[in-house]
């Protein structure tokens, strides 16, 4: 899916995943991707790149109608209608786990907190068909360009978004960013929680709200439709 090894044997895996249950063999292709400048992972030809929210539900309204229904399983916490949803080989991470079982196990019970509400946020933003009846969400993971480091570059999902001096909404704003693709800063500098240390691509660095920064290593949701019935075929998160 991006310009690294790593990242096209991430793609690579995610679509054998979600697609072992409709075939044996099918395999997702993945484009021959341009170099990435090491030093600059996060600027297209000298240029600032954005990712704008996408969402290719609309085109297929029998997927539609299923998220929507999904979407209430959520909000109602719904544990027998999530897991009814459930293909039955669902994969939940890149290793050998997969079932019904192993993903009640990483995801429900003690978990189930989090996971609701990443499971909603995830249902709630966009995302798009990566092939035919296999629907990728969220759009940051589903629309990220292929020539951008997908370990090294953050989207930022929303506009007017604040850079700040310091971690902290009471430090000086000293930029505003609309759907900017940005770099992540790791120096020696401690962690805040919240807040992720970021460059941009004209070279500002500066702080931003986690909660309008996400990864496209971050948990994502692959569906399929067989026999014309939609279900949650990965989640996963991570290479």
């Amino acid at each position: 899916m991006v310009g690294t090894r790593s990242a096209r044997r991430m793609r690579q895996l995610i679509a054998i995943a979600s697609l072992m249950w409709l075939t044996a063999s099918g395999l997702v292709a993945v484009p021959q991707a341009q170099a990435v400048t090491p030093a600059t992972p996060c600027v297209r030809d000298g240029q600032a790149p954005t990712l704008r929210p996408t969402d290719g539900a609309t085109t297929r309204l029998d997927f539609l109608e299923f998220r929507r229904r999904l979407q209430a399983v959520v909000a109602a916490r719904d544990e027998a209608g999530l897991v009814s949803a459930l293909d039955p080989a669902v994969r939940v991470d890149f290793g050998g786990g997969g079932g019904v079982d192993d993903f009640r196990r990483a995801h429900l019970g003690a978990a189930a907190g989090e996971f609701w509400a990443e499971f909603g946020r995830i249902l709630a933003s966009g995302g798009n068909f990566i092939e035919p009846g296999v629907f990728a969400a969220p759009y940051v993971y589903a629309s990220w360009p292929e020539d951008l480091d997908a370990f090294e570059c953050l989207a930022v999902t929303g506009t007017s978004v604040r850079l700040r001096e310091a971690p902290g909404r009471g430090a000086s704003v000293i930029g505003a960013l609309d759907y900017a693709i940005v770099q992540t800063v790791n120096d020696s500098r401690p962690d805040v929680a919240g807040w992720r240390r970021v460059r941009t691509a004209k070279g500002r660095t500066g702080y931003v709200a986690e909660q309008y920064l996400r990864s496209p290593i971050d948990h994502r949701a692959l569906f399929g439709v067989s026999d014309r019935r939609w279900r949650l075929t990965a989640y996963l998160a991570g290479d």
